[in-house]
């Protein structure tokens, strides 16, 4: 990386980005917090136990994860031509994808293209996962 910039550690082994030209491949980006290692919108009980999850803090953190490895490289989101959204609740979670993207991408025109798919799990307590492409030879505006 060619900035000094705090990255979540993968959950297996693979990198968070590969270059190819001038295109910038993005591994899938979950919500854990570099700092914490902690998945964001996640709340536990007294006894350690799951009860709760805040999507939108999820997609918040995902979004935080997409910039920091962007920024690692000298990119920004004006800089992001498609991104792959996978969700574990299409019905619930789509219109909360869409809000935040729209705050996300808003000064972005063109915004970047989109496909959004529904799966059944996604690793660890992650329930929205992006993947994302970046080039530094597209038109901003």
């Amino acid at each position: 990386m060619s900035h000094e910039q705090k990255l979540t550690k993968p959950l297996a082994n693979y990198s968070h980005l590969r270059r190819s030209g001038d295109l910038l491949f993005l591994a899938g980006q979950g919500c854990r917090d570099p700092e914490t290692n902690v998945w964001a919108g996640v709340s536990f009980d007294a006894k350690g136990q799951l009860i709760g999850i805040d999507f939108e803090a999820q997609v918040r953190g995902v979004f935080k994860n997409i910039e920091a490895v962007l920024i690692s490289e000298g990119y920004s989101r004006k800089h992001v031509v498609d991104v792959h959204v996978f969700l574990t609740d299409m019905e619930k979670q789509f219109p909360t994808v869409n809000r935040v993207w729209d705050e996300y991408f808003g000064g972005v025109n063109p915004p970047p293209t989109r496909t959004t798919i529904g799966v059944r799990e996604l690793p660890g307590l992650n329930q929205v996962e992006m993947k994302v492409i970046a080039s530094t030879k597209i038109s901003i505006t």
